[in-house]
């Protein structure tokens, strides 16, 4: 049986994390995360996405509050926010989001997908231009608390072999 490496390991530690500390990430950490999300591949090379990193007390629990009232995310010292340009699809927005979850959870910090959000609130807490639109979000921060891991589906579930319900079955 084949190890997983570093980036699998780093990948199915992640988990969703919903209490943090109140605690500031630093800035050499938010660098690398950012770093990481800035070498997303997007479709053309188009990079037609933003984030917005939201460090100040007061301006992360605004965004939390419009994010129909889940405060723990202002809880976490930092808040990224992902911004699509106008007339863009998601999928690279959200490829740019989990490089940089994944590169938080590589740091030990925790992080959320969070897609419950008032985009127009949001929006205008940020001051976005017309047309541009709060995609999703993450907190990033110190956990102050490990939820127990939640079920996956089994792979037969999931995965098709050569076509539509022929289940793979894989063993690790």
């Amino acid at each position: 049986m084949t190890e997983p490496n570093a980036t699998l390991q780093t990948m199915w530690q992640r988990q969703s994390i919903r209490k943090y500390r109140d605690e500031p990430v630093p800035a050499d950490h938010l660098g690398l995360i950012l770093e990481a999300a800035r070498r997303a591949p997007t479709g053309s090379n188009r990079q037609n996405w933003r984030l917005i990193v939201v460090t100040a007390p007061d301006l992360r629990q605004q965004v939390a509050a419009a994010c129909m009232g889940q405060t723990w995310i202002g809880e976490a010292g930092a808040i990224l926010v992902l911004v699509k340009l106008p007339d863009q699809g998601d999928t690279n927005g959200a490829i740019v989001l989990d490089h940089a979850i994944l590169a938080a959870t590589s740091l030990g910090y925790g992080t959320c997908w969070v897609g419950a959000i008032d985009r127009e609130q949001v929006g205008a807490l940020l001051g976005l231009p017309d047309g541009y639109t709060v995609q999703n979000l993450t907190p990033v921060g110190i956990a102050d608390d490990t939820p127990p891991r939640r079920p996956r589906k089994a792979p037969e579930e999931l995965f098709m072999a050569e076509g539509w319900g022929r289940p793979l079955s894989y063993e690790l």
